[in-house]
C-alpha cells in the first residue's frame, strides 16, 4: 500500500485531505489512482491512517478507514545525528540513509574544518531540498513518524543545545576514546536509561568532517558532557561514518 504524510490540520473528524502539490501529482498522475483506493497516510504526531480516496480534484480527498495510533510504537530510541556538510552532493545521500535507518532528527554541521561554504541564500534552498530528500525516503521505508531536518547549525550552536540528551557522542581520530559498543553497553545497562514506560532516551551522535573535528571543538564537547569515541581502525569518511554510526546505535537499541 502506497505511503504519503499530511500535516495534522489535514485531518477533520474522518476525513484527511492531501493538497501537497507533489502528493497530489504522484497519486493523480504518476500511481493513477482513483476513487475507491486505498493508501496509507500518517500525521505529524506518529499516528497511521488506512484511507479511502473518496474524491480526486485539485486535492486528494480521504476517507479514514482505520486509525493506528502512536501510543504504543515502542520506539527504542531517539536518535539525532549532526553531520559535518562534506564536498559535492554527499548530503544529499546521508540524509537518505540516516532517514531509512530510522535518525529521527539531522542537523547538517558547520564546523572549523568544513571545506562547502555556504551562504544565507543558499543554505534556504538546500534545506527545502534536504527536508523533501528526508520525506522521500520516509514515504519509501514506510516510517510512521516525520524526521526533523535542522536547518544548518554551527557546531557552537549544536553544543549550547544538548543539555537535554541522555547520551551524546563525539567520534574523533585522537586521545583517549572507548569504542562505540563499549560506550552503548556502559549506558543501555546504567541508570541514565529512565523508567520503564517513560519516554525513550535521546541520543546524539556528532560527525566530523574531512580533517576531523579540532582540537577546540573536541574540549568543547567534552565540557558539555560528551563521550569521546572511536568508530574503529579505519579513517571513515564522512558518509561512511554517519551511515555506520546510526546504524550500529539503532542496531544495538533494538536488541
Amino acid at each position: 500500500m502506497n505511503k504519503f504524510f499530511c500535516r495534522n490540520s489535514d485531518i477533520e473528524a474522518d476525513k484527511i485531505i492531501i493538497s501537497v502539490k507533489e502528493d497530489v501529482h504522484h497519486i493523480k498522475n504518476v500511481l493513477r489512482l482513483k476513487a475507491g483506493k486505498k493508501i496509507e497516510v500518517s500525521d505529524e504526531s506518529g499516528n497511521s491512517y488506512i484511507c479511502e480516496i473518496s474524491r480526486i480534484d485539485d486535492n486528494i480527498h480521504l476517507v479514514i478507514k482505520n486509525i493506528t495510533p502512536s501510543v504504543g510504537r515502542n520506539q527504542e530510541i531517539e536518535l539525532t545525528v549532526a553531520v559535518a556538510i562534506p564536498k559535492k552532493a554527499k548530503i544529499d545521500d546521508i540524509i537518505d540513509k540516516l532517514v531509512q535507518l530510522g535518525v529521527n532528527r539531522i542537523i547538517p554541521l558547520k564546523t572549523e574544518r568544513v571545506i562547502v561554504k555556504l551562504d544565507r541564500q543558499k543554505e534556504a534552498g538546500r534545506f527545502v531540498r534536504w527536508k523533501k530528500i528526508a520525506l522521500c525516503a520516509a514515504k519509501q521505508c514506510k516510517r510512521n513518524d516525520f524526521p526533523v531536518i535542522e536547518p544548518v547549525a554551527s557546531f557552537g550552536e549544536v553544543i549550547d543545545k544538548t543539555a537535554d540528551f541522555n547520551l551524546k557522542l563525539i567520534p574523533h581520530l585522537s586521545g583517549d576514546r572507548q569504542s562505540l559498543k563499549s560506550a552503548l553497553n556502559r549506558f543501555f545497562s546504567g541508570e541514565d536509561m529512565g523508567s520503564p514506560g517513560a519516554s525513550p532516551p535521546r541520543i546524539l551522535v556528532l560527525i566530523g568532517p574531512e580533517g576531523d573535528f579540532s582540537e577546540n571543538e573536541v574540549n568543547l564537547a567534552l565540557s558539555a558532557g560528551f563521550i569521546p569515541i572511536t568508530l574503529g581502525r579505519s579513517v571513515l569518511r564522512v558518509d561512511t561514518a554517519a551511515i555506520s554510526a546510526a546504524g550500529f546505535i539503532k542496531l544495538y537499541a533494538y536488541r
